[in-house]
């Protein structure tokens, strides 16, 4: 599948502060794209690069397999953190406007807004000024006008920032609904569990560098270190003498008589061989392995950069 977005050793400096220093991604069509990082990693550079609001000061950029030039900026839709709406224009006034800025036909615009108003049960919004709805009103007519004229890549900066979980499940459903319908989502977030919820591919960028990227389940998988998770009822003092060679006790808790222990296996010990070593002392009642979190994955890495 060929690629959407290709980013190759892009430089971008402002004066004395290097924001991007030689990043390259590649961005697979039609799939969920985390882009991540701490405050000031450089994501909102990338962005503002790929809008073609500001250029690269080295490095190319290609779009589809062609060179990134202002014809691909209609096929492509930006939600920015920073929100903004003109507060004395009518909804459905202003919505018509900001469709009309991305090429689409006042007719054309006017059938599909109507189509997301009704979708979106905001209908009786049309001829309300914008400051008289709330910040998640305002998300909404935004994500809106963001999606409509169906571009193949969007670019989400914190969408669900200001929704509550009603409202941000909403989003989600429709942002895997276009990835269904063809579209590509580069997602910005500091929300971990909205990464492993959504995203297929991630890059995590930090001072400036892109120091990890790749699927969410292969970097999961990577990260693991042999832990089990054993809940099982019996003796705690047999648990761990039954261990012998086969496991490592991290941690441990006993209320009553059923306890939780965290093992790490080692060296090259199987899961079979620590199940096996541990029933004959041990009625077992789970047993599952421990897969590192993005948010802990995310920890670790920048803290090991910072280090």
């Amino acid at each position: 599948m060929q690629n959407i977005l290709s980013a190759k050793n892009i430089v971008k400096r402002y004066a004395t502060h290097t924001a991007l220093n030689d990043v390259s991604l590649e961005i697979p069509s039609q799939c969920i794209f985390g882009l991540l990082g701490p405050n000031g990693a450089g994501k909102t550079s990338l962005i503002r690069i790929i809008n073609q609001i500001t250029g690269p000061d080295s490095g190319e950029l290609y779009f589809s397999g062609e060179k990134l030039s202002q014809k691909h900026i209609e096929q492509i839709g930006y939600l920015p953190e920073e929100r903004g709406l003109y507060k004395k224009m009518e909804v459905g006034e202003q919505a018509l406007y900001l469709a009309q800025l991305k090429g689409m036909k006042k007719e054309e615009a006017k059938k599909k807004l109507k189509y997301w108003f009704e979708k979106f049960e905001i209908d009786a919004w049309w001829n309300k000024k914008v400051e008289e709805l709330s910040k998640g009103m305002q998300q909404k007519v935004q994500f809106i006008v963001t999606v409509l004229h169906e571009p193949k890549l969007l670019i989400l900066d914190e969408p669900f920032s200001g929704f509550d979980p009603i409202n941000s499940n909403i989003i989600k459903k429709e942002i895997l609904h276009l990835r269904e319908q063809g579209s590509t989502i580069l997602f910005s977030t500091h929300n971990m569990d909205s990464v492993e919820e959504l995203c297929d591919n991630i890059a995590l960028i930090n001072k400036s560098k892109k120091i990890l990227d790749g699927s969410v389940k292969e970097i999961r998988k990577q990260f693991k270190s042999n832990v089990y998770e054993i809940e099982f009822v019996g003796s705690m003092m047999g648990f761990t003498n039954s261990l012998w060679t086969f496991g490592k006790l991290l941690d441990q808790t006993i209320e009553g008589d059923r306890c939780k222990a965290f093992v790490q296996l080692v060296g090259e010990t199987k899961s079979n061989q620590l199940l096996q070593a541990v029933m004959p002392v041990a009625e077992i009642h789970s047993f599952k392995e421990i897969i590192p979190s993005m948010n802990d994955i995310f920890i670790a890495k920048v803290n090991a950069e910072i280090i």
